[in-house]
């Protein structure tokens, strides 16, 4: 068992393909294949289950990937610790962010600021949903990322709080109250995100006893603001991930819900130094303690 078949592996399941992943390494898929059956070989399992042009991992390889992730970040915190000896010159930060709040309004001002602190340090951003980012924090696919609160499976630092409102068309009969009640809402066609936020906002609903009247799923904000704008339905979102100059009428919940937007990661002490470093300006631009 080598290093290079364990970064192997993980590309391949990343990517659930041998001849993407020899893409990626820029090495022929025979020697993506061949470093896999030796990785087989060498622990006496098999680790894929290969039909036709899929893959999947086997339930050993299942159970045995966390552990195979946590080689390579000790690898990568190793090599990133002894490069500090002169200088934070090397290293990468894996961050996951989602929506507008975190990936426009908050990410945007740390990368520019951590970039100009260290700039030979490659930084890597994926985007998903709430639950996609905290997965990915979990499988250790990501460094940091940005999460909903309460989340206790992580270690977390709260930046941002802000609350749920309902978004409707100006002309629309609940656009003149000052706020809007669940219940009011179910009278009328919604859009429901099909986001991580999507099932909160069910939660709410089913909380009150309430069955909305969903018409609509979308994916992009954008989406629901062009429904929104249009008059063809009502939506409720984070009340920060609205940009400037939107064309809609916005009213807070009644009650309010509140929601807390934080900085996690897995292990504080097992972070790399590049990732240390960016955790730590983010703690002082926020004061988080």
């Amino acid at each position: 068992m080598t290093l290079a078949q364990l970064q192997i592996l993980k590309i391949v399941v990343e990517l659930k393909s041998f001849t993407l992943a020899a893409s990626q390494l820029g090495i022929s898929q025979s020697a993506v294949s061949h470093a896999i059956k030796s990785l087989e070989k060498g622990l006496n399992v098999v680790l894929f289950h290969r039909e036709q042009n899929q893959i999947t991992l086997t339930a050993i390889g299942e159970t045995m990937l966390p552990h195979i992730r946590t080689m390579l970040s000790l690898h990568d915190l190793l090599y990133q610790e002894a490069q500090a000896s002169n200088g934070l010159k090397k290293g990468v930060v894996c961050i996951g962010s989602f929506g507008p709040t975190a990936s426009s309004k908050i990410l945007p001002n740390l990368l520019a600021e951590y970039r100009a602190q260290f700039p030979h340090i490659e930084i890597q951003v994926d985007e998903g949903d709430d639950a996609s980012v905290a997965q990915w924090l979990l499988d250790q696919r990501i460094d940091i990322g940005f999460v909903t609160l309460p989340d206790e499976r992580f270690e977390t630092w709260p930046i941002l709080q802000d609350q749920w409102v309902v978004i409707l068309p100006h002309q629309h009969p609940l656009a003149q109250q000052a706020n809007v009640a669940l219940k009011d809402l179910t009278k009328y066609p919604l859009n429901l995100t099909g986001a991580g936020s999507g099932e909160k906002i069910l939660q709410l609903f089913k909380d009150q006893k309430l069955s909305p009247n969903i018409k609509f799923r979308t994916l992009q904000l954008l989406s629901t603001l062009s429904l929104v704008e249009r008059g063809e339905a009502v939506s409720i979102v984070a009340e920060s991930a609205i940009p400037k100059g939107a064309n809609i009428a916005i009213k807070p919940l009644l009650p309010k819900v509140e929601r807390t937007v934080a900085i996690a990661v897995m292990n504080q002490t097992r972070l790399s130094l590049a990732s240390s470093q960016f955790l730590e300006m983010v703690r002082k631009r926020f004061a988080l303690k």
